[in-house]
């Protein structure tokens, strides 16, 4: 990697990594829930419905955020969600996702909390790196049949699945809440890719791969990590920067 690259990457990552970075983003969800869990369970909720259009997944999000009031953490770990997200309904909920997927994914997930206590116990239980926890996450939905709403392996890069843990484990950020920063290391996390930041990196050198799997997502982080040693998604924010700055994304 050559100094300007390197150079422009850290200018990015300083100018976009800010509390403005939140509004429009799917992070700003939880930022507007209170107390551990309940940030923990809307991440959780909000990374998984992350895909497509955000004018199309926003409001989804926000649905949910509603139904629950606030209290989105005991809204699943209750079963309340089968108020809203009926077993056998077909109708979809958005894009590939029906409502009876919905009500099962949430069915999963308020089985995990009732087990283990919250997903984060359940990982530290577990592992002690990104790697480990994003195929920990992949493996117990598997286990329960949720394979369209989370990857059923790590096969694909799992870009949501990495963005969660990035919300998760990175601390001192205007963004990202770190609250599982003391059993995951940031340095092992696994950069959330999928084809607009490939298409990125490959114009700044960084890939030559053009296929978003889990082997180009890791190549991906050990390039970001010759600039960010102790912190290689801080890269996420300037490949971020360097979209807005180059495609007007």
């Amino acid at each position: 990697m050559n100094n300007a690259t390197r150079e422009l990457l850290v200018k990015y990552a300083e100018r976009y990594e800010t509390a403005a970075f939140i509004e429009g983003d799917p992070s700003w969800f939880m930022h507007q829930v209170k107390g551990r869990e309940n940030q923990e369970t809307m991440a959780f909720l909000a990374s998984s419905l992350s895909y497509g259009s955000r004018k199309q997944f926003l409001p989804k999000i926000q649905w949910l955020l509603n139904c629950s009031g606030g209290e989105i953490d005991n809204w699943v770990r209750t079963g309340k969600f089968e108020h809203y997200l009926s077993k056998g309904d077909n109708r979809c909920f958005y894009r590939l996702y029906t409502c009876h997927q919905m009500n099962r994914f949430l069915y999963a997930y308020k089985q995990l909390l009732n087990d283990y206590g919250t997903l984060g116990d359940f990982i530290s239980n577990r592992t002690s790196d990104g790697f480990g926890a994003v195929f920990a996450i992949c493996e117990y939905f598997a286990s329960h049949d949720i394979s369209v709403i989370i990857p059923k392996d790590t096969h694909s890069a799992c870009k949501r699945v990495c963005m969660f843990l990035r919300w998760m484990v990175r601390s001192n950020s205007p963004v990202d809440l770190g609250l599982w920063k003391d059993f995951i290391d940031k340095r092992t996390l696994i950069m959330p890719l999928d084809t607009h930041v490939l298409q990125q990196s490959v114009r700044l050198g960084l890939l030559n791969n053009k296929t978003a799997t889990m082997t180009t997502a890791r190549r991906l982080t050990n390039a970001l990590a010759e600039v960010f040693p102790d912190d290689p998604l801080k890269g996420d924010f300037a490949l971020f920067g360097y979209g807005v700055n180059t495609t007007g994304n």
